[in-house]
């Protein structure tokens, strides 16, 4: 009789006990890249992951990676304690990396190679300091025709065919919108901000209009007498 515990036996950690140690600058942008991706997808077929585990060959705890963030377009929407993709039927369509000082060697040299294999079909590195990486924004097609660097265009962004979305940099760091429409990609807050912007132009817009219409009718109203 053996021993070894069988497939469905075997407990998957959620955790691969390293301590995160990274900045506040780069954390920021993990979370925001993790916001802005997932509203876009809110309500359709794709999960957006951050900082998860992803385990890539059922019965092997040590086939792991742990990308910054990832969209597995396709997969159920919903919380996860891991991602399992023989579970999900599919790995992560696109990755994501906030690369730093401790973690710029794996994110150029082994993530890839680990993401082409396991299916990855794109792969993107940002270095919010400028620092680690030149350009500091970079993508990669990791499988099917145009596999290698993805070239900037002529206003200097690089497009995910997967999302649909294009990036690129400004003064205040990561941009992201969709390739088709140019509208650019808002977290929740940032989007509830934009709408009480625009709602407090129009009621502005309102108040302007109804001074002019007074005005008008004073105007057009005979003298007394």
């Amino acid at each position: 009789m053996s021993l070894a515990p069988s497939i469905s036996e075997i407990e998957y950690p959620e955790s691969d006990g390293k301590p995160m140690g990274e900045t506040d600058l780069h954390r920021y942008w993990m979370n925001r890249l993790y916001d802005l991706l997932s509203r876009r997808y809110a309500g359709r077929p794709a999960y957006v992951g951050c900082d998860l585990l992803v385990y890539f060959t059922e019965g092997r705890v040590f086939d792991v990676c742990v990308p910054d963030v990832f969209v597995a377009l396709g997969a159920e929407p919903g919380f996860r304690r891991t991602f399992k993709t023989w579970v999900e039927g599919r790995p992560p369509t696109v990755v994501f990396e906030v690369t730093s000082q401790s973690t710029r060697r794996e994110d150029e040299v082994f993530k890839p190679r680990t993401y082409a294999r396991i299916g990855v079909s794109e792969y993107f590195l940002y270095d919010p300091t400028a620092e680690y990486l030149t350009p500091p924004l970079m993508g990669y097609r990791l499988l099917g025709e145009g596999r290698g660097p993805i070239a900037a265009d002529g206003s200097g962004a690089i497009r995910s065919h997967e999302l649909g979305v294009k990036f690129w940099l400004d003064d205040k760091g990561l941009v992201a919108a969709d390739s088709a429409t140019g509208q650019l990609l808002l977290t929740d807050a940032e989007a509830a901000e934009a709408q009480a912007d625009a709602a407090r132009a129009r009621a502005a817009a309102a108040e302007l209009e109804i001074q002019r219409l007074k005005a008008e009718l004073a105007r057009l109203k005979p003298p007394a007498g």
